[in-house]
């Protein structure tokens, strides 16, 4: 709830300090979309990741604790992509 309320909060700020122009509100809808779609992959890749890993403790309950290791491992390989979107959004949205 806290993460929710600080994008907006953020959203809000950037958008009342964008430029009154066009050219400004086109940079805040590329870092929008690069957020967006940049999280887009990794959020179906997780969900990917935590199916396969429910598929494979159904199938073979003895090997917990090696599954969960390689999906936690998994998951934050595929996270690190979403990371690297929402700084690359935040970067469109207050450098460029």
């Amino acid at each position: 709830m806290l993460g929710l309320e600080s994008a907006i909060t953020t959203g809000v700020t950037l958008a009342a300090e964008a430029e009154d122009t066009v050219g400004g509100n086109y940079k805040l809808l590329a870092a929008g979309l690069a957020a967006g779609l940049g999280m887009l992959g990794p959020g179906i890749g997780v969900g990917m990741i935590g199916a396969g890993a429910m598929n494979a403790l159904g199938r073979n309950p003895e090997a917990r604790g090696a599954i969960l290791t390689n999906m936690i491992l998994a998951i934050a390989f595929a996270e690190a992509v979403g990371i690297y979107a929402l700084i690359m959004a935040i970067l469109l949205a207050l450098v460029v």
